[in-house]
Order: structure tokens, then sequence, then C-alpha cells
């Protein structure tokens, strides 16, 4: 386990470990039409967290909404750090992709969102991710929900 995401031990003085995260996978549509279906989500002073793969079509719904800071905010950020929003580049992120994805899953989840919603450019490899993320390290930090599929 990433000693930076979760508490490694459980030894005296060890933080206690954290609740997983929501995490729901949307996938289908355009990347447009994926956004704007985690848009409708987003709940208002929640601490959630986006991690949207590919690229914008320019007129996504998440577009203007915490666009996330050069440097990741601290556990200890405000709320309007929140929702944070980072796009990776397109790649099947089972296969491919499943450095990027980790890489950026891990800064996510230090900073404990409420809510995880993973946006797939891509979902042909869908199951397969279910059971990556279902594996260790990610299946004590996430608690995976029914998938979404944006129309």
């Amino acid at each position: 386990m990433n000693a930076g995401v979760a508490a490694v031990g459980r030894g005296a003085g060890a933080p206690a470990p954290r609740r997983a995260v929501p995490t729901t996978l949307v996938h289908g549509g355009n990347a447009g039409v994926r956004e704007a279906a985690i848009a409708a989500l987003l709940r208002p002073g929640a601490a959630d967290a986006v991690i949207l793969e590919g690229l914008a079509d320019g007129n996504g719904a998440l577009a203007e909404l915490g666009r996330a800071p050069a440097a990741p905010p601290s556990p200890s950020s405000s709320p309007s750090s929140f929702p944070h929003i980072v796009r990776i580049a397109p790649g099947c992120l089972c296969c491919s992709g499943n450095l990027v994805l980790r890489v950026t899953l891990n800064r996510v989840l230090r900073l404990a969102p409420a809510q995880l919603y993973i946006s797939l450019a891509d979902a042909s490899h869908l199951e397969q991710l279910r059971q990556w993320l279902s594996d260790a390290p990610y299946g004590e930090l996430l608690a995976l929900q029914p998938d979404i599929a944006a129309r």
C-alpha cells in the first residue's frame, strides 16, 4: 500500500485508516456528455474530485469548475479547492494509461475527496479497469459504485 495515500500500519500512533472513497466510473457519449453527467452529480461545497480522460471539447460543463491548481492542494485545503478536476491524456487506463492513472489517482486520493468520478474516453476495457481498481492497494481505498453510462 502507498504510505502517501493511506496508513500502512496500525501500531500505536498510526493514523486511523481512511474510509474508502465512493468512486464512480463514467463512460459513453463524447467528452461533453460525460462532463455534463458528472457536473449534474457534483454537490455544491462537497469535496468531490474528478479525473477526466481525454481532451475537452471546449464546451464541457466542467470547463470553468474547480480548475486544478498547478500543485495539488494539501489535504487540509479549504472546500474552495473543490471540486478538484484533473484531465489526463487518453489511453486505455488499464493498459497503456495505467501509470498515468496510478500517479494521478494517488495524488487525488491524498486530498481525501468525499466522492471521486473517473470519466473514461473508451470503455472497451471497463471490466478490466474495475478489477484493477478493486485490487490492492486501491481495493481498500476506493468503494466502487455502479457505473454511469452517459448519453
